[in-house]
């Protein structure tokens, strides 16, 4: 009799355990879209924007690409820098390419560093919007248009605008 309520003690405070460690995962995502944490933000729709071009500086922007573990892609931006004038709108091109012998779908997660960068970039279409379907071996340039806003702080001269690939294929249904 003993022995069964410790043990139901313990399943239950190892149900607590799971549980609360399930609903962290939805808090950290909301904490990190609200303060910026990792980079993260929120995708917005892109809405028209009226911006002045400040053509007395320049911000590098660098760009770098990974995909998940065991996600057989190839994905490389074209350029690895560029050079743009805040409030101009810039476009750069990432090349992704599915290297297997079925239909994948991926899912591109943008993040931003600085952290304090994130709220000053904003993109006018970039292909981390929708989920991207690729045929067997097929690939494709992607574009994403942005403008820096002539509102970053001027301590800040480089930002990095880096995107992970998820193979999303098994979550979707059919």
């Amino acid at each position: 009799m003993r022995h069964r309520r410790v043990v139901l003690i313990l399943a239950a405070v190892g149900v607590g355990m799971f549980g609360f460690g399930f609903a962290l995962v939805p808090l950290y995502s909301l904490i990190c879209s609200v303060t910026g944490l990792n980079g993260r933000f929120e995708a917005v729709k892109a809405a028209v924007v009226e911006t002045r071009v400040d053509p007395s500086r320049l911000v590098t922007v660098e760009f770098l690409t990974t995909v998940n573990a065991d996600m057989p892609w190839e994905f490389r931006p074209e350029v690895s820098s560029m050079k743009v004038h805040p409030g101009q709108i810039s476009e750069a091109t990432f090349y992704a390419r599915n290297r297997s012998d079925h239909k994948m779908v991926g899912q591109a997660v943008p993040s931003i560093a600085p952290g304090r960068a994130k709220d000053y970039l904003q993109k006018t279409e970039c292909f981390c919007f929708t989920q991207q379907t690729f045929a067997a071996g097929e690939g494709r340039d992607m574009p994403v248009r942005f403008i820096v806003s002539p509102d970053l702080p001027e301590n800040v001269s480089r930002m990095t605008l880096s995107y992970t690939f998820f193979d999303i294929t098994g979550t979707l249904a059919n």
